[in-house]
């Protein structure tokens, strides 16, 4: 088999190179490897609405099989690219299968962190990360008493909010002193700790575990104190690795994911990565080369692939969003505050709809709302601009966001 473009990946961004790619009129053949059976579909909903039974599989399907077939994208699937051959033009497959190419995009995401430890590796230890674990979780979650889920951050706090819901009794353990650390100041984070504790959940922070107890299944979590919590169900939300180890093998340079530059090229010929394997200079990170891993970063840098292929380069450059849904609590947020020396609230938490704004030497680097709609849609616009603001300006919710750009 040989096609001009070749796309490792079947996630968001993998699909996204394939749909712009034909938008752009490119007529080359086009094949899309993928390692699961399923065509692309959403990640975030997983541990979401799908994971809730809110959705169903096809309804997170990002393009019906049709739209494949007519644009004549070809889908290998079920298939796990296990080698690449960068000067041959070609990659091999699990399955021993070699097929050629002209060019070759990296999109394959990562696969869940587990926890190194005794136990690890029990059934009944889940992580999320595609339709097979979500649908695992699901079946598990229907009979399980007991659930503890290790990690507070996005995924572990979702999950805790889909359990809670459906009324089962979740103990959420975090070994950092707050949830979200990585990625939201501090008042955001208190505020959803007590989310979560109103609604039933038993959240610790600062707590190590040390193994997974258990025998044919696991029966329970050990913390660093000796204490055993029991469980049925352990859903391990730590991050992610990134996908890239044929890539670094065949001499790609790269790390904790694969270097690429502003037109998402790695060091190797022809061959491209984006999303969450794919370390790249951000703007929005002072210049840091950075990992992102948000359905936003994989879209546009895969369109950045695309119009480079048709001929167009065009370096990458998007302001990073993200979003999280928990309980009936919105959460959007724009920019990077990794780094702020300055943080601003606005609004009032208690009313459950507000913002953090955040910023570095005066300047406006991200903003995380709350049920706030109208302002995550504003403060795009100011982290985009870098807005320079005192925070006396910031705090007014009287005063709309945009209303302090300069004119």
């Amino acid at each position: 088999m040989h096609f001009d473009v070749v796309i490792v990946g079947a996630g968001h961004g993998g699909a996204q190179v394939a749909v712009m790619l034909r938008t752009q009129k490119f007529e080359g053949s086009i094949a899309i490897v993928g390692d699961e059976p399923e065509l692309p579909y959403e990640r975030p909903p997983l541990s979401k609405e799908y994971f809730a039974g809110e959705k169903e599989f096809e309804r997170i399907q990002l393009r019906p099989a049709k739209y494949w077939d007519e644009r004549d994208v070809t889908m290998l699937l079920g298939k796990r690219v296990v080698s690449v051959d960068s000067s041959a033009h070609r990659v091999t497959t699990d399955g021993g299968e070699t097929i050629g190419y002209g060019k070759l995009v990296w999109a394959t995401g990562g696969r869940p962190r587990m926890l190194p430890i005794p136990g690890g590796d029990l059934p009944g230890v889940q992580g999320v990360r595609t339709r097979a674990d979500a649908d695992a979780m699901k079946a598990a979650a229907e009979t399980a008493k007991q659930i503890v889920v290790i990690g507070g951050g996005y995924i572990g706090l979702e999950a805790a909010a889909v359990l809670t819901k459906a009324g089962k009794k979740v103990v959420l353990l975090e070994a950092l002193d707050r949830v979200l650390a990585r990625v939201a100041g501090e008042p955001l984070s208190r505020f959803y700790e007590q989310e979560h504790r109103d609604r039933g959940v038993d959240l610790r922070l600062g707590v190590s575990v040390t193994a997974i107890e258990g025998g044919d299944h696991v029966t329970g979590v050990r913390l660093s104190d000796g204490e055993v919590i029991p469980a049925d169900l352990v859903i391990v939300g730590i991050g992610i690795v990134p996908a890239v180890e044929p890539l670094i093998a065949a001499g790609a340079e790269g790390g904790n994911g694969v270097l690429v530059d502003r037109l998402c090229r790695t060091s190797l010929p022809d061959i491209y990565a984006i999303g969450d394997c794919a370390a790249h200079v951000n703007d929005f990170a002072e210049g840091a080369t950075i990992r992102l891993e948000s359905v936003q970063n994989a879209n546009d840098q895969a369109n950045v692939v695309a119009r480079g292929i048709c001929g167009d380069e065009a370096p990458y450059h998007a302001i990073p969003w993200f979003w999280s849904n928990q309980y009936d609590l919105k959460l959007q947020t724009a920019g990077l505050s990794a780094g702020h020396d300055q943080t601003v609230l606005r609004g009032d938490v208690a009313s459950r709809s507000f913002s953090v704004l955040y910023l570095k030497g005066g300047k406006v680097i991200a903003i995380d709302c709350v049920n706030a709609t109208k302002d995550y849609v504003q403060g795009r616009m100011i982290v985009t601009a870098r807005l320079a603001a005192t925070a006396e300006q910031l705090a007014d919710a009287e005063t709309p966001l945009k209303a302090l750009l300069p004119s």
